[in-house]
């Protein structure tokens, strides 16, 4: 005789229907080893916070310095590179007749003074090559400050200090 296993029915059982937003938050089951991992996780955020913190701002410098020794590189190349052209004697020839206006013997130099360009001010007018002159009543002027300063009860200093910013207006 064989033994057979007893025999099992399934019967399917209907859960009752519930909302759409309860069903996710059913499906979580918390451990106790999932809440310990957790807390450890926020401890571990927590603590490593300014570190990293520190460290990235020590790579922005890191940065920020390498550019800086990149750029102060270029320029002892720039300035190496000048240094061997002056060993150049042609170049020295050339400096020289550029900047002191030397000239070779038998050489004539003509050094143009007026290139045609109109000299302005600092208003941007142009400067007259013609002397003015101002007709200024310079008696009358001359009297007036000597009983200015004859009548007056100011300190010098007090006379003087106005007048020199006429002057430079």
């Amino acid at each position: 005789m064989s033994k057979r296993a007893p025999r099992v029915t399934r019967v399917p059982v209907a859960m009752p229907a519930q909302g759409a937003t309860t069903n996710w938050l059913r499906g979580i089951r918390l451990s106790g080893f999932t809440m310990l991992t957790l807390g450890m996780l926020i401890v571990f955020v927590v603590a490593l916070a300014p570190s990293l913190r520190v460290f990235a701002e020590q790579q922005n410098e890191r940065a920020q310095l390498a550019a800086e020794v990149a750029a102060q590189q270029e320029l002892v190349e720039e300035l190496e590179q000048d240094v061997a052209r002056w060993d150049d004697p042609s170049y020295v020839e050339a400096q020289a007749r550029e900047r002191l206006y030397y000239v070779k013997p038998g050489e004539y130099s003509y050094l143009i003074i007026d290139d045609g360009q109109t000299v302005t001010n600092d208003a941007g007018l142009p400067i007259s090559d013609e002397v003015l002159t101002t007709e200024v009543d310079w008696v009358s002027t001359m009297l007036s400050s000597v009983f200015t300063a004859g009548l007056t009860d100011a300190t010098p200093a007090e006379i003087v200090a106005p007048s020199m910013q006429e002057v430079g207006q």
